[in-house]
This record gives structure tokens, sequence and C-alpha cells, in this order.
């Protein structure tokens, strides 16, 4: 029981105050029962407000929305309008409950990236590898990480050879081959062969340790973002405050100054948020988009540079056979039958890209391909056996390892194409960032196959849209190669790109934008992604495709996999900002200078003020409430294509 109330400690008192209020709503106006049931609320709520109000002016040292509030408890209280302040500190206390939640939800990002540190791992003790708590592992100690465990630290290889998955640091899903001297990092996946790591760096210092702490030190900062309602609050507050003295002074009619008390009670202002807020989060999670509160969507609506990540992001983060090349058509079966044959048992991502292919696209029954003697070529591709044929899909590599010129004319294995065609084929596909595969059967090449991770649909409208919501600037942000990066680029219209990038790399960039003034999204879906997307001013990840760790660091998750679904997300977010607006300086503003001057003229009492104060607090509400039904609708023929290709 004890366990279960300190998991969910954060949700008990909103809910509690949530029901209280229902009932005190209820017992207000549709039931009468002996006494004000809104005190208890009121109490409980006004005590918790001014508590943490007094406690934040202390710590921050700036008035805040939360003053306000407390003057308009004082207020209400005195001419007993006592469901208006238990309404007034329920929206409060509601709102912090929402920037608790997205701190919650970073610290389990933190937890999730801790935790992909093995908590054991083999250590070469004397003559022998013994398995010791990774607390034990110290600089210059030799760790051994045998097939589908993850490294438990930085280092450098010495013996063995091995495919590393670096998903985790890098974000590419293409995985390494690595040998000795080849450096690798804590986190990452060791798919196959065993492998002797010297230790370089352990904890904090590690790759990923660096990522856990820019991830925390990225939140803190990130939660200095002030809000509209306390920006407002610094000016009007001290105003309200002189008003009152000043009226004060000059009538000595303690009725007009409790008038001016209630009027400015800042209820309209306190709702101007979350209502709009509440509506619009609700909107858009039935779109399968989640929103986590209104600081958010006020920063994504100033947005005017998005960063990309690529992998996951601009593309789909698989790889897929994107060209083949065969030497000659008349051995058009045999050369996907050795494909078959070669691919079949294949782990590799790249492998099981070419087993989809040939399944789905040839229609090759798998089962009727034999198995042979299958071996890996480190560093070059796949070799099987069987019987005396011998069977590879290789890279550029299996040209210079062969025995024989296999261009030879003598050998008459291409007939259709030329050795020049066959280097053009692998220099094209390689400069595009692709993967370019030799098939080869006994030594003759039968052709050539390309894989790549392809880019997403939608992509391409989906950046022409955005230009026309405003967005100035897309940069995408890769820890690939430059070539393939270019390559990306070029294909679906970004100008901008930086490549090779480590997480704190990314971090740095984002840094860089906003000391020139940009506002940044960052839109990403992996674990390296993470402290970029907690540092910008709004953090975006690909909820589907992406980590949990992701999308706990981030602001907004597109649940789904539509990179499109941005568009309605920003413009969603652009009219609920405008209506944030509207509901501080038309129902809140106007209202309040109106009702303060008649107030301190004499010409409203506090019941009156009371009055005028609850109907533009329900004006709020109706107003905000039009972001329930709000629909993203824009005319121009690129949004007309996005919509046929998101239906």
């Amino acid at each position: 029981m004890n366990d279960f109330i300190n998991k969910n400690k954060i949700y008990i008192l909103p809910s509690i105050l949530l029901v209280l209020n229902i009932l005190a709503i209820i017992f207000h106006f549709f039931i009468k029962i002996p006494f004000k049931f809104e005190l208890i609320p009121l109490i409980i709520g006004g005590f918790i407000v001014i508590k943490s109000t007094v406690l934040a002016t202390i710590k921050k040292r700036k008035i805040t929305a939360g003053m306000l509030v407390v003057l308009a408890l004082i207020g209400t209280t005195y001419v007993g309008e006592y469901l208006s302040g238990s309404i007034v500190s329920f929206m409060m206390i509601f709102g912090e409950f929402l920037e608790d939640l997205t701190m919650k939800k970073t610290q389990n990002a933190v937890r999730s990236l801790i935790q992909l540190v093995p908590h054991k791992c083999r250590k070469k003790i004397g003559n022998k590898f013994e398995q010791v708590p990774i607390r034990e592992v110290r600089p210059g100690d030799i760790i051994q990480v045998i097939a589908g465990e993850k490294i438990p630290v930085d280092g450098i290889i010495q013996n063995g050879q091995s495919t590393i998955n670096e998903a985790a640091i890098t974000g590419e899903s293409m995985p390494v081959d690595k040998t000795k001297n080849d450096k690798v990092f804590v986190g990452t996946l060791n798919e196959n062969g065993v492998i002797e790591i010297l230790t370089e760096k352990i904890g904090n210092e590690t790759i990923l340790g660096q990522i856990i702490k820019t991830v925390k030190n990225a939140q803190e900062n990130k939660g200095n973002v002030q809000k509209t309602a306390d920006k407002f609050a610094e000016f009007f507050l001290p105003t309200i405050l002189l008003i009152c003295v000043i009226t004060a002074l000059l009538t000595k009619d303690i009725m007009r100054v409790m008038s001016i008390l209630v009027i400015a009670c800042p209820c309209a202002l306190v709702l101007a948020t979350p209502t709009a807020v509440v509506a619009s989060v609700g909107n858009a999670a039935k779109k399968g988009v989640l929103i986590k509160g209104g600081v958010v969507i006020e920063e994504l609506a100033k947005v005017t540079t998005i960063c990309f990540d690529k992998t996951g992001t601009i593309t789909k983060g698989t790889p897929e056979v994107v060209d083949v090349l065969i030497c000659d058509e008349s051995k058009r079966n045999e050369f996907f039958n050795t494909l078959a044959i070669v691919e079949k048992n294949s782990g590799h991502p790249i492998g099981k890209s070419i087993v989809k292919y040939l399944v789905e696209k040839q229609k090759i029954d798998l089962g009727k391909i034999p198995n042979g003697e299958f071996n890996m070529l480190f560093g070059r591709g796949v070799n099987v056996k069987i019987n005396n044929n011998s069977y590879e899909v290789s890279n550029r590599k299996v040209l210079t390892d062969l025995n024989v010129d296999i261009f030879d004319s003598e050998n008459n294995n291409i007939k259709s194409l030329s050795k020049k065609q066959i280097y053009n084929f692998l220099d094209h596909e390689e400069k595009l960032g692709r993967t370019a595969l030799l098939v080869v059967s006994n030594g003759n090449i039968l052709g050539c196959i390309s894989v790549a991770d392809t880019v997403r649909p939608y992509i391409k409208d989906t950046l022409n849209e955005l230009k026309t919501l405003g967005i100035e600037d897309f940069v995408m942000l890769t820890g690939d190669n430059e070539y393939t990066a270019q390559a990306i680029c070029d294909e679906v219209g970004i100008k901008h790109f930086k490549s090779n990038l480590l997480p704190q790399e990314k971090l740095d960039y984002i840094k860089e934008l906003q000391s020139e003034g940009k506002v940044v999204a960052m839109i990403g879906d992996g674990i390296n992604d993470a402290p970029a997307l907690t540092l910008s001013n709004v953090g975006i990840a690909m909820g589907m495709a992406g980590t949990d760790i992701a999308s706990d660091a981030s602001d907004i998750t597109l649940m789904s996999d539509r990179i499109d679904f941005l568009c309605e997300t920003i413009a969603l977010s652009k009219k609920t900002y405008s209506i944030i607006k509207q509901n501080i300086w038309i129902f809140a503003v106007c209202v309040n200078i109106i009702g303060i001057l008649l107030s301190g003229l004499g010409f409203l009492n506090p019941i009156a003020a009371a009055i005028i104060h609850n109907t533009s607090s329900i004006f709020v509400v109706l107003n905000s409430s039009r972001m329930l039904g709000y629909k993203y609708k824009n005319d121009t023929p690129n949004h007309s294509r996005l919509s046929m290709q998101s239906n």
C-alpha cells in the first residue's frame, strides 16, 4: 500500500481537490445542504497555494501569479465567494501538477538511461574472467563481452572482433563492424563475437554518463521558462496594491478596497491558460499527439527553427532494398537464389531487409532454399558453402579478396554489364550513403544490391507545410557520415545539416541556435537525442518508432509514426496561444481595468464585483472550449496532397 502511495502521490492531491470541487459545485447550485461545503476544498487548496506561493516567492525572489491568487483568496473569502476561491486555488494546484508530471517523466528518462548500464560484467582477474559487480571495475581493467550483451564501459577493443549496435549513442540503426584498437561505448550492444575491452572510462565519465548528466542539467535550465501569467503578475500585482492603498487613503471606505480586490481576482487570468491547454491537449490526444502542459504550447507557437534527427525521424529507421543490378538477365533466378541462400539465416539488419525483399517482392519460398555452412566475413559480408559450392554477399572488398580476376573475359561471367558499370553502381550508391553489396556465386559476380534507410512518406510535403506555418529554418542533426547526411537532405529538401555528431555535440548546436535568438524545436526518437530534446525550447519525440527515454525527455510525443502530424500540432499551438492571449488581455485585463475603475469610484460593491469577475471567468472557459473542436484547415496545394496521403 505504501509503495502504491509513493508511486502515485503526485496524483493524489489534484484528484482529491477535483472531487471536492465537483461536489462543491453540486451542493452550491443543485443540492442544498446545511453548511458551506465549498469551504472544505477552499481551506485545503488555499492553504497549499499560500504555502507554495510564499516559498516560491522567497526562492525565486520574484512575484508570481500565485501572489495574485493569494490576494484573490483574501478578497473572495471576505465577501463570502467561497466557491470562486476554491476553484481558483484548484486551478493553480492543477497547473503545478502538470509541471510535476513533466518533471517525473524526465526523471523516468534518466532512470531508463541508467538501466542501460549492465549491473555485472566479466572482469579479467589473473588469467581468467570472473563476473563482478560493475562498481568494482576501474580504468585499466580488461572486460570480456560476449554476443548479445551490452558493453559496460567506454574502452578500446584489445582482442576479438564484432558487430556493435551503437544506436543508444549515435542513433544510427546500422550496426558497426569493430575489431582490435577500435573504440566502444557503454550501453551499446555486442551483436556477435567475443571481444575483450580495455576500460578507459566508467560511470559519469562515459559517453552515456554525460548523456544522463546533460539531461538532468537541461531539464533544470528549461524549468526556468517563465509563464505568461507570471510575467503579467510582475506588474499587475504591485499596480493593484497601489490602487488599493490610494483608494483606502482617499475614501476611507474598506468596502471599495474589497471590491477592487474581488474584481481584481485573477480567476480569468488563472483560468486563461489551463482551460485552453486542457481543451487543446484533449484535442491533440484524439489525434495521437501528447502535449505536456501550457508552457509547451506557448513555446511551440513561437518556434522559428526545427532540428530533425535523421534515423527514425526523417527516415524510417530500418534498412530496405532500394536498388538491384543484375549482370546477366539469363541468370536472374540464380542471382535471387544466391541472395536467399546467403541471407536466409542472417540476423543482421541488412540481411533481414534482403530476406524481406525476397519474400515480399520476389515471392521466394525460403522453405525451399537449402541451408549451408554459414560464415561471417568480418568487415566484408557473409559466405555460405553447400557441398563444393560457395555463395557470397559482400561489399567491394570482395573484388580484391577473390583469387581470380573476375572481370577476365575468359571467365565469361559478365555478359551484359562492363566492369565500369559495376564500379559506377558501387560508387553511386555509396555516395548516397547506401550499403552496396556484390552477389557472388563460385567466384562469379551475378550482380549488385543496394540497401538503405529510406525517408518517411509525407516528409517533403510536411516541410513545405511547416514553412507556411512560419517555421523559418530546418536543420538535420545526425551521428551518420557527411555523405549520407547530404544525400538525405538533398532528397527531402533540407538545406542545412550537421553530421558525425555525438549527443553532447547535438546539445551544443541547440545552445548555439538559442544564443542567436532562435526558438528551437528538436524532433527525434533515440536515446542519444534525449539531451537535445530536453534542452530545446520544445522537444518532440516520435513515440511509436522511438524509445521510451526520448518520449519521457520530450515535451510532445507523436504517438503515431506520422511526422506529418507535426503540422497540425504546431497550428494547434498557435491557435491555442492566440486564445490564451485573448483570455488574458480581453477577459482578464480589460474587464479588471474597467471593474477596478468602477469599484474605486464606488459604483460597484463587493457582490457586484464578484458577479462581474465570475462572468469574465465563464467567458474565458467558453472561449477556451472552442479548442475542443478545432480543426486545422489549409487550402494550399501542398496541404491538399498531404491530407490525401495521410488518409
